[in-house]
């Protein structure tokens, strides 16, 4: 495992010999040195070694991540046996960990009137457990109009179903993200994506980009540019290999950033370049990762994660 002081030491050498032409961004409130970003480790990375809740804060501190992304659904689990919510959230604060957003799937964008209400209530009840965690941010994929075959909804109608997702949040305390998702009918291009928030016409819209996602869903990475910086506030980190083709590629073959063939570090470059100062969380749904210890994968993660930062610091502009 890298030495976290000799890794961030090499980063601030490496800053302060690049020329970077723009003022350089102010470091975000975080652990990372001066990188200015925040990571957190969405928890997909370690679905597949089934572990509790708990256990999954333990591998996010030990591993030594700034915040958490928990999914809904573990969450849930917790409560139902018997866990109180005020425990969890003194776990991850003890830990020095934030709630970096949380994954949930609410169906806020049904044609089905009855079903989006419905969704609209789950997404109320989420909002309030990661309210009550001390986050402030949840995804909002395109669930309900996911699926191949689905009737995609006219953009018009999705950020007005956006918007209302919008006005729970804001009574809650928690925004929605609009996540692209590469495989849907429905938000799978980043213009699809900066319409349906912007024509949402509400304060508190914002986008959660993801590298794989963008990939998939066919979109040229110069599109990020066209979205304002503060509007991202959490971005997935993963990177993809160039087999499967893009056709055929699934969630599954995602890897660590860094290991496959998204020019991760020029992406990431444009991004602080034009102002992002969020998280970088890193989702991965690899079966292979699931098969090894979860600490082990959690810290090759960061340090990929880190590493491609650093890589993307270390460029010259122009």
């Amino acid at each position: 495992m890298t030495n976290r002081r000799t890794f961030l030491g090499a980063v601030a050498a490496a800053a302060a010999t690049a020329s970077y032409g723009p003022a350089p961004v102010a470091a975000a409130d975080s652990d990372s040195g001066s990188l200015p970003v925040r990571f957190s480790l969405n928890t997909s990375t370690i679905r597949g070694q089934n572990l509790p809740i708990q256990k999954q804060i333990e591998v996010a501190a030990a591993a030594g991540y700034d915040g958490i992304e928990p999914w809904m659904r573990d969450i849930e689990t917790f409560l139902s046996e018997g866990g109180k919510l005020a425990d969890l959230r003194k776990q991850i604060e003890d830990a020095g960990l934030f709630v970096a957003s949380a994954i949930g799937f609410a169906n806020w964008i049904s044609d089905d009137d009855g079903e989006r209400r419905a969704g609209l209530e789950a997404a109320r009840h989420d909002m309030e457990l990661v309210a009550g965690l001390g986050g402030k941010l949840i995804a909002a994929p395109p669930v309900g109009a996911h699926r191949g075959g689905s009737v995609s909804p006219p953009l018009e109608l999705v950020a007005q179903r956006y918007r209302a997702l919008c006005e729970v949040g804001a009574a809650v305390g928690v925004q929605p993200q609009l996540e692209l998702w590469g495989f849907s009918p429905t938000l799978s291009k980043l213009g699809e994506l900066a319409y349906v928030a912007t024509a949402a016409a509400h304060p508190s819209a914002c986008v959660l980009p993801d590298f794989y996602h963008i990939y998939k869903g066919g979109n040229d990475f110069n599109g990020l540019a066209m979205i304002e910086a503060s509007k991202m506030l959490c971005f997935h980190i993963n990177d993809y290999p160039a087999d499967p083709p893009l056709e055929k590629i699934a969630d599954k073959d995602r890897v660590f950033p860094g290991d496959g063939v998204c020019p991760l570090p020029k992406i990431i470059r444009g991004l602080i370049d034009n102002g992002f100062s969020g998280t970088f969380s890193l989702e991965l749904f690899n079966p292979e990762y699931w098969k090894r210890d979860a600490l082990a994968v959690a810290t090759e993660g960061l340090e990929k994660s880190k590493a491609v930062v650093a890589q993307a610091m270390a460029l010259s502009v122009g």
